[in-house]
């Protein structure tokens, strides 16, 4: 009788556990639909105004940059182990940064224009780019796809970041 009561318990919990659902949990953080724009360190000093216009789905929008000091992250030390903290400091990277909110933002193609002045005042030439924002599933298959469109200034040109 007991190793009825055993086999009872033992399917019991195996059906038990296999039946259940599994409990995915997504983060809720939702991407901006931005265009992100970085001019690279090496260019920065000699751009004074940016002005981006991107169109995608046939809408377009555009505005002058408020460009923002871009920087890097410096790890600093830890305390001691196993549950010490560890912490970081911001430190400047050179690069300035910008970003052009689309209202939405889709997978598919956009065209992106970017002008603007030199630090001498004179226009810089025009740059354009055709490109197609990434995907990503970077929490897994179970949560909602990140899209993300970024652009590097440089004095080569643009380019997808």
């Amino acid at each position: 009788m007991r190793r009825l009561w055993a086999a009872i318990a033992l399917i019991t919990t195996a059906l038990g556990s296999g039946c259940q659902p599994q409990v995915t949990v997504c983060p809720a953080i939702a991407m901006a639909p931005v265009v992100s724009l970085t001019i690279a360190a090496e260019y920065a000093p000699t751009v004074k105004t940016v002005h981006l216009k991107a169109c995608q789905d046939g809408k377009c929008r555009e505005t002058d940059l408020e460009l923002l000091e871009g920087s890097v992250s410096v790890p600093q030390s830890c305390g001691p182990e196993p549950e010490g903290a560890c912490s970081a400091v911001s430190s400047p990277d050179g690069t300035r940064y910008g970003f052009l909110n689309m209202g939405t933002l889709t997978a598919s193609l956009i065209n992106a224009e970017v002008t603007g002045s030199n630090a001498n005042g004179r226009p810089m030439p025009l740059r354009t780019l055709d490109f197609t924002p990434k995907s990503a599933k970077p929490w897994g298959e179970q949560c909602p796809t990140v899209i993300t469109a970024s652009l590097l200034l440089d004095a080569n040109g643009l380019r997808q970041a």
